[in-house]
């Protein structure tokens, strides 16, 4: 008997198109080893993994592909080694890469039949959404948070896209707060991740989203000063691969820094103050530590830990922000590096630095572990709900590669007094969508010879009927508009567009106003004579509709707490969204045990099922 039998009965046609079928899934997580065990079972014929992340001790209680002796390595690569095992019918390619990287472009999308998303992080998500809208590619999304879950499926032009309803604004902390007055451990995290990692190895403090930089009367002035303070480590930032750096920089934010908050009294009247650290003292007292402690997240390291392990962090960062200017070419942006809770460098230098504040301020210091969990908004997860929700994933899977989008449904797994699965219809897509409700077409561009003024001159204006108030913007920002007009002269090329690049037309006319438009740029080399922008292909470009023909929020009909960006009914999505509270670390892995015989009870008519506990 074939192993294929039974599901060839269940299935009937549909089995023929599985097993011929090319699938996606974006992220080998909680989620993503249940989907894919699930997507291998079924016997979907090619299934392609990209993840970056590598396995983490802490995955090991709900990843069940993953084993102490996978530790470390990456997940995507352990994922189809793993699965691959249970069907070996299933051709299985797995990439230990971001999503984001230039070679998953929109070519690479088109291919597939179904993306699944099983991410964790709203950039992401975003991400994926975008390509697959561009690609045309249907996607199923998909979270968790705790006990709660969600599935949706997303169709261009037919359903709703993750950008069309609007997201709740990640948390941000007050400017002074987190620089003057910290009273908690997340304010030292928030610290050492969105303040002095960004001063010393990647930008401004004040593009920091986390921090909140609004002035009133009374924290003008601190504001004031601690931009000189900033201005003073972006010099220390200069000395970066000296010997004298270290020290120049630990001084600065442990000692110096501290010494002058200490010297305004009125601050300290009715709390603790801060306590200026000293660097030769800590260095005597790390003479013993091993640079292994690193490796111990589960634990609080001791102050001399914390500081051995910051003086090694920073070493080791500087010398890859250092590699990389020397490998830099000469004219573009000076290169910088990014925070990333899976990176180990920059999570021990956030650990370690945030520990070292807390210490400064009497605040109790954290695990690397709990510090990982709240620098990265990680929510902890359940492993039954990872795998109900991936199932879920499969089923509005099936009604896809139907091509029944009209059964497909939003679902919730949500838990109150009972255990829920309850759904909706799939809604239109928002028509004020910044994301989905845009036209899309590709551009054909000689790059080397195209500049910005053949785009805005005579394809916008020329032959898409532009006015004069339009704008013009790239992924890394504005590339032109009325009052911006110096890059007009400027090729392609030199403007960073190459192949697989976007760009978004903005009308800004008062009236008849276009609807946005995304371009992808198709870059090729065409012959003198010729025009060096092609539009291949007839592009119609509707109106946006008047705001005051949008239709009014509506709020779902079920009640639900939070499920990856589903709170009290109204649906907001993204565990990452959702603020992090100090509990939820201590809370993590405290489940209750499932009851031995779970009663299904089918509740007629409106669509849920209740699990009776």
């Amino acid at each position: 008997m074939s192993r294929d039998r039974f599901a060839r009965q269940s299935l009937g046609s549909l089995h023929t198109r599985i097993k011929e079928s090319q699938v996606l899934m974006v992220g080998a997580g909680g989620i993503g080893c249940e989907l894919l065990k699930n997507l291998v079972l079924t016997g979907f014929g090619e299934i392609h993994i990209v993840d970056l992340d590598t396995i983490d001790l802490s995955n090991l209680n709900r990843q069940f592909l993953f084993r102490n002796e996978h530790i470390k390595k990456p997940k995507a690569l352990v994922a189809k080694e793993s699965a691959g095992k249970f069907n070996s019918n299933v051709k299985i390619e797995a990439y230990h890469d971001n999503i984001k990287d230039p070679k998953f472009n929109v070519s690479f999308f088109k291919k597939f039949q179904v993306v699944f998303n099983a991410l964790d992080n709203l950039e992401a998500r975003r991400h994926v959404n975008k390509m697959c809208l561009a690609a045309d590619v249907p996607l199923v999304e998909s979270g968790t948070t705790g006990f709660n879950g969600q599935v949706q499926v997303i169709k261009k032009s037919t359903t709703e896209c993750y950008d069309c309803v609007e997201k709740t604004p990640p948390k941000s902390f007050p400017v002074c707060t987190i620089r003057s007055t910290p009273s908690q451990p997340i304010h030292c995290i928030v610290w050492g991740k969105s303040y002095l990692f960004t001063e010393i190895f990647g930008t401004s403090e004040d593009d920091a989203p986390e921090l909140d930089h609004s002035e009133d009367s009374e924290n003008v002035k601190e504001i004031a000063n601690l931009r000189k303070e900033s201005q003073a480590l972006k010099r220390i930032r200069d000395s970066m691969g000296s010997d004298e750096f270290p020290r120049l920089m630990f001084d600065k934010v442990f000692k110096e820094d501290i010494e002058r908050l200490c010297s305004m009294e009125d601050m300290w009247k009715s709390r603790r103050p801060p306590q200026a650290l000293d660097y030769n003292t800590l260095t005597e007292e790390a003479l013993g530590v091993g640079l292994a402690v690193a490796q111990k997240d589960q634990v609080v390291w001791t102050v001399a830990e914390n500081f051995a392990v910051f003086l090694d962090s920073l070493r080791r960062l500087s010398n890859r922000l250092e590699e990389l200017k020397a490998n830099a070419k000469t004219g573009n942006a000076p290169p910088i590096l990014s925070f990333d809770k899976d990176d180990t460098d920059t999570l021990d230098f956030v650990a370690s630095s945030a520990n070292l504040r807390s210490h400064v301020f009497g605040i109790e210091m954290r695990s690397k572990f709990d510090i990982k969990q709240m620098a990265g908004n990680i929510i902890p997860a359940i492993a039954t709900t990872n795998a109900m929700t991936a199932s879920l994933c499969v089923l509005q899977a099936f009604k896809v590669m139907r091509d029944e989008l009209d059964k497909a449904k939003m679902v919730f797994l949500t838990r109150s007094t009972e255990r829920v699965i309850s759904n909706e219809p799939l809604r239109p897509p928002n028509p004020n969508c910044p994301v989905c409700s845009v036209a899309q077409s590709s551009l054909v561009v000689d790059t080397s010879r195209a500049t910005l003024k053949d785009l805005v001159d005579d394809l916008l204006r020329l032959q898409l009927g532009y006015g004069e108030e339009f704008s013009i913007n790239s992924e890394d920002g504005i590339l032109y508009d009325p009052e911006e007009d110096q890059n007009l002269a400027k090729t392609f090329h030199e403007l960073g567009l190459k192949e697989d690049s976007f760009i978004t037309v903005i009308d800004e006319a008062d009236e008849n106003t276009k609807v946005n438009v995304v371009f992808s740029i198709s870059e090729k080399q065409l012959e003198t004579d010729m025009k060096p922008i092609h539009l291949p292909n007839k592009l119609k470009i509707a109106t946006r509709p008047a705001k005051a023909d949008a239709p009014a929020p509506e709020v779902n009909g079920h009640t639900h707490p939070v499920s990856n960006g589903v709170a009290n009914g109204k649906r907001k999505r993204g565990a990452d969204e959702a603020e992090l509270e100090d509990d939820l670390v201590k809370k993590r892995g405290k489940v209750a045990a499932a009851p031995a015989d779970d009663e299904i009870v089918i509740v007629e008519d409106d669509g849920a099922i209740l699990i009776d506990d």
